[in-house]
């Protein structure tokens, strides 16, 4: 207890001196210090302030930058996307033209296929692979060939305007990406320091596996403007080409309507012309037999008639030869008498054997004249079948432009 109660130690005066010092100077070092940290913080606070309005003003110019950017791309995407809907509408209106022409070719062909059809039912030596068949298969053939080639050309465009249409998706849908990025980036330069919804995002300046570099955006653009660009050159060629196929297989069709139509033409006149000649004989043989038939009769007239002389010279004969004795003489009247009858017997043998003769020219007449009442009537059945069944029928043949 005296222990506790015991004075503290005394220090020198000189410890005191000493220790006074220290203070002043240990507080003279940290003014000091504490002088050169308001300096350099004052100096940092100048530095961070010009800094942060510098990188500020850098960062509102980048993202001006980067509008004016997305602005440059998203007005070339527009007009390439208007560039390929208007080629894609040229091409539908292709299509229609195409699918129009294709069915009208149907009827001509079927006109085509019934009169070959109708031209078998030709009877005779009319049966003939003439110029009208050779021109109707020809025909055939020029409408079976235009319609494969109008449909092979159907389905290239079908396949263009797929192709189109896809270049058309993937332009809308960088469009609607490149909206969407400018949209963010107008908010972006809209912000400012007293704007009321800007906070914290810990997370915001992660670099996230799906970002591109500013090639690859390029790029991606660059290549759906690429292909857009391709198909747009390709629907203007395969246009070009539809317009051409449409014109050429529309003259090539006209043109051989026209070769038919003429062969046709002239068929029918020649028929006409070759059954007028086998009227004009069918009439001649009417009249050469209606002769032959008037001279048989009078043969037959004639031969009728020499029976009665015949007879009277035979009974004079048969008379004079009961004459008696010596009065049985072949004198002058008994020689005329048998010349008579010989000169009259041989008469009628020739009338007989002439119309015999002309009994087998009458049958070879009536042969001719049924001969050439059925090539008339072969040639009136051809007549049927060219200008009534066939021509009329092409009359409703008609090539129309599309």
């Amino acid at each position: 207890m005296a222990r506790l109660l015991q004075a503290p130690p005394k220090f020198h005066p000189s410890e005191w001196d000493v220790a006074n010092k220290m203070q002043c100077a240990s507080t003279e070092s940290q003014k000091s210090r504490s002088e050169r940290v308001i300096a350099e913080s004052r100096r940092l606070l100048d530095e961070t302030e010009k800094t942060t309005q510098k990188t500020r003003s850098d960062v509102n110019k980048k993202i001006e930058q980067r509008r004016e950017e997305i602005k440059f791309w998203k007005q070339e995407l527009e007009n390439k996307l208007e560039q390929i809907v208007h080629e894609t509408e040229v091409l539908l209106t292709f299509k229609t033209r195409l699918e129009k022409s294709l069915e009208s070719c149907k009827e001509p062909l079927v006109i085509a296929q019934k009169c070959l059809l109708n031209r078998q039912r030709r009877a005779g030596i009319d049966l003939v692979h003439d110029e009208v068949e050779q021109e109707l298969v020809k025909e055939a053939e020029v409408l079976q060939g235009v319609i494969a080639l109008l449909g092979r050309t159907l389905e290239q465009t079908n396949e263009q305007i797929r192709l189109n249409r896809s270049a058309k998706y993937n332009l809308e849908m960088d469009l609607k990406d490149k909206f969407t990025a400018l949209m963010i980036d107008d908010y972006c330069a809209s912000l400012t320091n007293n704007t009321p919804d800007i906070r914290y995002a810990d997370n915001a300046v992660k670099i996230e596996g799906n970002f591109v570099s500013p090639e690859d955006w390029i790029d991606f653009s660059n290549i759906n403007i690429e292909k857009a660009d391709k198909q747009r050159n390709n629907s203007l060629a395969l246009g070009a080409l539809i317009d051409g196929i449409l014109s050429q297989t529309r003259n090539d069709m006209r043109k051989q309507c026209e070769m038919v139509n003429v062969a046709f033409r002239n068929k029918v006149k020649e028929v006409k012309d070759a059954k007028h000649k086998l009227e004009t004989l069918l009439a001649m043989v009417m009249d050469e037999t209606a002769s032959q038939e008037k001279n048989i009769a009078a043969l037959k007239k004639a031969i009728a008639d020499k029976e009665g002389p015949v007879k009277v010279a035979q009974t004079r004969l048969e008379a004079r030869n009961h004459r008696p004795n010596v009065e049985l003489c072949y004198d002058t009247v008994q020689y005329r008498l048998i010349s008579e009858v010989q000169e009259i017997t041989k008469n009628m043998q020739r009338q007989a054997e002439m119309m015999k003769e002309q009994k087998i020219l009458l049958k070879g007449l009536s042969r001719r004249q049924l001969s050439l009442e059925e090539e008339i009537q072969v040639k009136e059945n051809t007549l049927y079948i060219d200008e009534v069944l066939c021509m009329q029928m092409r009359e409703s043949v008609y090539i129309n432009s599309f």
